[in-house]
């Protein structure tokens, strides 16, 4: 068999693709083992001292609590808003209904420092103190978009045949939505959930703008990393993305085994 450089060099650039990616998370994983006393950016020696120990240095659970709590909510108020101008969107007709598709994308297009500074100007202009309310409407607005666009997919594919049979079996609108449209579109809600969650707990330039003396974790990772950011800091980025991992793994493992189940011959 001949050798083909060019079947030989999509292997080896995902290869080289994968390295570059797992190189900071590498570093993180490791220093997160380091026996740092004020700075983390020399290796001092390996100890466990760092997991067992992650809340005493100063600000570190504060900040990770408080991008919980504004990714917690700023999810919850934009998915249950983008979920229903999901729906409004594919499903009725009214005026200015191509503008305002149009306008949900701008947020996704636009660069966040555009947004982050915009957001701040507004709520200076309305004299609101910057907080973690401001925080918290700039992330909801922020995520809104991409809740649209995940949820207005899911609606889009489904068959209305299915709703009508609900209505012919004299089901009520609220019936019909509860027990029908919700659990088809449950995949496409929970699914635009995690995203939005994902880039509220991620987000640094919008909060950097309208967070005031507020602290997240992206804030406080940014301000420490001048002087080397502390172990205990590493140890939660470490224990995030092991926990997105295995969701992922064990994600892809029930789906796996669903799809089996479907495509096994019934006896």
């Amino acid at each position: 068999m001949r050798f083909s450089f060019g079947k030989a060099l999509l292997p080896i650039y995902t290869v080289l693709a994968l390295i570059f990616l797992l190189i900071p998370i590498g570093y993180t994983f490791a220093f997160s083992f380091n026996a740092s006393d004020k700075s983390n950016i020399v290796w001092r020696g390996f100890t466990f001292n760092n997991w067992t120990t992650v809340c005493q240095a100063q600000g570190v659970c504060d900040s990770f609590v408080n991008s919980i709590f504004i990714g917690v909510v700023a999810t919850a108020l934009a998915t249950a808003i983008g979920t229903a101008m999901a729906i409004a969107l594919v499903r009725y007709r009214f005026r200015f209904r191509g503008p305002v598709s149009l306008l949900l994308f701008l947020p996704m297009a636009t660069p966040e420092v555009v947004m982050g500074a915009g957001l701040a100007s507004q709520f200076l202009t309305a004299g609101v103190e910057k907080g973690m309310t401001t925080i918290i409407i700039a992330h909801t607005l922020f995520c809104l978009s991409f809740v649209v666009v995940t949820v207005k997919a899911r609606v889009a594919s489904l068959d209305p045949a299915l709703e009508e049979a609900g209505r012919d079996l004299y089901g009520s609108p609220a019936q019909v939505f509860w027990r029908i449209t919700f659990p088809l579109l449950l995949p496409g809600i929970l699914a635009a959930a995690m995203l939005s969650f994902a880039l509220s707990f991620d987000d640094f330039i919008i909060t950097y703008f309208n967070s005031g003396s507020i602290y997240t974790f992206p804030k406080f990772v940014y301000i420490s990393a001048a002087r080397g950011i502390p172990a205990q800091a590493n140890v939660i980025a470490s224990a995030v993305f092991i926990l997105a991992l295995t969701i992922v793994i064990v994600s892809q493992v029930f789906a796996s085994r669903k799809a089996k189940k479907l495509a096994a011959p019934i006896s």
